[in-house]
């Protein structure tokens, strides 16, 4: 995960640059321990669909909250620039979007989604 983020980050592929991009990492010391950005959606044609993109956390630090954190951070002012964010989860994850509020989508291009409301 952290190497396809460094891999598009060096070149320039995905910099979180575009309106209502964002990344954020949590740092314990010198660790980085998680990861998270919010993107505009590629594989989606509504001019505002955001992606939740590279969402990690180390082992360690997993069911410590971190990721919760992160989609908190990452959903806070998304509404200003999107209407839902999309995710493509792995099994694995299922549960934890579920719990968060997404639901569960059928589509080729994401498992998950956000609906956004103003706030």
């Amino acid at each position: 995960m952290l190497h396809h983020f460094d891999e598009n980050w060096r070149s320039g592929a995905n910099v979180f640059a575009r309106r209502g991009e964002i990344m954020l990492g949590v740092w314990e010391g010198e660790t980085l321990v998680g990861t998270c950005g919010r993107n505009v959606d590629p594989y989606d044609p509504y001019p505002r669909a955001g992606r939740v993109r590279y969402l990690y956390v180390a082992e360690a630090r997993r069911r410590h909250g971190v990721g919760q954190s992160l989609i908190a951070a990452i959903e806070r002012d998304a509404a200003d620039y999107f209407d839902y964010l999309n995710t493509n989860a792995p099994d694995a994850a299922f549960a934890f979007y579920i719990h968060l509020g997404f639901r569960a989508l059928s589509e080729e291009y994401a498992t998950h989604r956000l609906t956004l409301t103003s706030g």
